[in-house]
């Protein structure tokens, strides 16, 4: 995954992602209990019926995510990066949150022209549009690009015909 449940925990929030991601027959989940079900902390405080609970809305959770990163690497597929990454740069990690944010919101009805949560996820495409066509990058080192170093520039021709003393006899 580009971007953990801890991190999700930070930013949206436990509280965004309780109401989100509760499945539609339950009370949404404590935002206690689904700060811990996300930062993987102890929960033996609370009812096993609603960890049971915290744990379908974190399966959804993740399902969003992994929805989020497939669409990611198809940009990066697109630009021939080599997938899964080896370390994932923080600009590839908010695109996964951001996109995965709007997945789990998807539903709701609301203005997509003011949506600060659409915006950011048609902000995110716009950009893996670039960096799949080669004008942005996302922070690792691009597969398309030239590599360097590969030494001096040498040219090679024939000899000189005419010189300064093979037309020294003719006036300039």
């Amino acid at each position: 995954m580009y971007v953990t449940a801890a991190q999700l925990a930070d930013r949206p929030g436990p509280q965004e992602l309780a109401q989100v991601a509760t499945p539609g027959n339950a009370a949404v989940v404590d935002y206690a209990l689904m700060e811990a079900t996300l930062r993987g902390t102890d929960r033996s405080g609370f009812a096993p019926g609603d960890v049971a609970v915290a744990d379908a809305a974190l399966a959804r959770i993740t399902d969003a995510v992994a929805d989020a990163d497939s669409l990611i690497d198809g940009f990066l597929a697109k630009r021939g990066y080599a997938l899964p990454l080896a370390s994932v740069p923080d600009l590839i990690a908010n695109w996964s949150r951001v996109i995965a944010r709007y997945y789990l919101h998807q539903h709701r009805i609301s203005d997509t022209g003011t949506d600060p949560i659409a915006r950011d996820y048609r902000d995110a495409l716009k950009l893996l549009q670039l960096v799949a066509d080669g004008k942005f990058s996302p922070g690792i080192s691009d597969p398309a690009q030239p590599t360097t170093g590969a030494g001096p520039v040498e040219v090679s021709a024939p000899e000189r015909i005419f010189t300064q003393d093979t037309l020294k006899d003719y006036p300039a």
